[in-house]
């Protein structure tokens, strides 16, 4: 019997693929692992804890965490997660090809199993200006490198639909190099079925189980999302059966710091899923086996001989909160912290300057001209991407339509900072319900323009340039101060500070917001939706409010 470098003993170790426990030792040699060995140079006794597969999301962009995917492990680790299927769309939006290669770079060497979708969607929309246009011809030879793995999620639906060519090149790229990931929020019927006879292979924008069942029943993967701004588990969760679970992972999709290191990663969502009232065990399998298999990640996702070691220790089976994480044999993480350096390689200048607006701009620049007809405007609709279009009465200075915050009207903004177009993208909002000021992000899906909410032209002006001269990030101003900035200088999307700063930094924002009487948790993330061209109903861009359904600019005007 050979010997192992390191035995777990005395583990009862979750079976993903018999959906059982089973009280046994695990042995670990040159980082993968050898089970029915009993001689080891070390031997852990772990005390009856659980030992599971290490979580794996099936869909994320680590730029939505704020920091690039060396300081994402250290607030993912400690939470039991070793794996995440990345879509580097966003910093792609901003710098095509380089900026994908740079989040490629940064995953290389840390103790994290980082898998890449080769993104599809670069713009998201004709409807919208980004900073990079990705074709099919673009994007091949991203999967020379063997971590790319899919196509990432086809946002452009409508291009599916109406046959466009390029569209359907990439999903043929995409299929002869693995699968091609979907997205279709809403897509029911026959549009639904041709999508997926397209090539799709899963959808992560679900949002009744009604949805989720009729997609599952195409075929589709179904992705529950958990994430910070979308948050889908509990209208998803009782589409899941023992005979159907198999087709279902979890994924976050987008995820905030400060929510990574407070309640957690995929291990929230599992420990919510149990507490919602979903077996333990079958939870475990979707946050584990259920992404591998999808993805036919063959060395991850169970505990079976030969795979990689990458484990989690828990004590609670209905509240599992990992105090171990084991990735490739080694400890990474223990009782909520890293203990392995991790450090980034990357030359992080590169993605530096890239915040570049006309200095023609000026607080001229956010009025807006009036008739006085009635005006569609964004309505959000909390814990979801999907927004009303509300149909109002405007109140007018003059010739011009202005914000009423005591109606909660509030005046938004999007400029263009790519190619120093002059675009700006001018309309109203409801739902965030604060006064006095102004708040403006660069993390604004998908393109990621300036999206600025406010007021006060004033302050929304202020709030533009604050962050073209700061290189990018979140800043709140009122009554012409900037109350507070969080600096995001990598694409004006990441942060190359520790993990810790950007918390802090980014709670400082969040109090700013709040002091203006703002209710919500984090209105920066619903506001970097507000400008995503490919969920319904009513978004702005900085080439105009955009009807998602009918996928055509519309006035501001009825």
């Amino acid at each position: 019997m050979s010997q192992a470098d390191t035995i777990l003993r005395g583990g009862q170790v979750i079976n993903v693929q018999t959906r059982t426990i089973e009280n046994r030792d695990i042995g670990i040699s040159d980082g993968r692992l050898v089970l029915g060995t009993s001689n080891a140079k070390t031997v852990v006794d772990v005390n009856g804890a659980f030992i599971a597969p290490g979580f794996i999301d099936a869909h994320m962009h680590v730029e939505s965490t704020m920091l690039p995917p060396s300081s994402f492990a250290k607030l993912s680790l400690p939470h039991g997660t070793t794996a995440a299927v990345f879509d580097p769309h966003e910093i792609a939006n901003v710098l095509g090809i380089d900026g994908i290669k740079l989040i490629m770079d940064d995953a290389k060497n840390i103790p994290f199993d980082a898998f890449f979708t080769a993104s599809s969607c670069v713009p998201a929309s004709p409807l919208e200006t980004s900073g990079a246009t990705l074709l099919a011809d673009d994007l091949e030879p991203l999967f020379e490198d063997q971590r790319v793995i899919a196509l990432a999620e086809m946002m452009n639906f409508p291009g599916v639909l109406h046959d466009d060519p390029e569209v359907l090149k990439k999903i043929r790229m995409g299929l002869r190099h693995g699968k091609v990931d979907g997205h279709c929020p809403g897509l029911r019927g026959q549009d639904l079925l041709k999508y997926v006879a397209a090539g799709i292979s899963s959808d992560h924008e679900s949002t009744t189980a009604e949805e989720a069942l009729e997609k599952l029943e195409t075929g589709l993967q179904i992705y529950i999302r958990e994430g910070s701004a979308a948050r889908n588990l509990e209208a998803l969760l009782p589409i899941i059966t023992p005979e159907n679970a198999h087709n279902i992972c979890f994924c976050t999709d987008d995820r905030h710091p400060a929510d990574l290191q407070v309640e957690g990663h995929i291990d929230y969502i599992v420990r919510k899923a149990i507490a919602l009232g979903l077996d333990p065990i079958l939870a475990i399998c979707i946050a584990t086996k259920h992404a591998a298999d999808h993805y036919d990640l063959d060395d991850l996702g169970s505990i079976e001989e030969g795979k990689y070691a990458n484990l989690i220790l828990f004590d609670e089976l209905n509240e599992p909160v990992p105090k171990q994480t084991w990735h490739h044999g080694k400890l990474v993480a223990e009782n909520g912290k890293v203990i392995v350096d991790i450090q980034s390689t990357v030359d992080w200048s590169l993605a530096n300057d890239t915040v570049h607006i006309p200095d023609t701009l000026s607080l001229d620049s956010f009025q807006i001209m009036g008739s006085g007809n009635t005006i569609r405007v964004i309505g959000l609709i909390s814990g979801q991407l999907f927004t009303d279009e509300i149909h109002i009465e405007p109140t007018m200075e003059g010739d011009y339509i202005v914000a009423n915050p005591d109606e909660d009207i509030l005046k938004m903004a999007v400029v263009e900072r790519h190619h120093n177009t002059g675009n700006i993208g001018l309309g109203f909002v409801k739902g965030f319900k604060f006064k006095g000021g102004a708040i403006a992000s660069t993390v604004s899906h998908d393109a990621h323009n300036i999206s600025i909410v406010g007021d006060s032209d004033g302050d929304m002006f202020i709030a533009a340039t604050t962050l073209a001269n700061s290189g990018g990030g979140q800043c709140v101003i009122s009554n012409g101060k900037v109350l507070a900035i969080l600096p995001l200088p990598i694409a004006g999307l990441m942060s190359d500070a520790s993990p810790e700063i950007v918390i802090s930094e980014q709670q400082v924002v969040l109090d700013a917001v709040a002091s203006l009487g703002c209710p919500l948790d984090d209105p920066f993330m619903p506001l970097s939706f507000l400008s995503l061209s490919v969920i319904p109903s009513l978004k702005l861009t900085d080439l105009g409010l955009v009807d998602v359904e009918q996928f055509v600019i519309v006035p501001l005007e009825t």
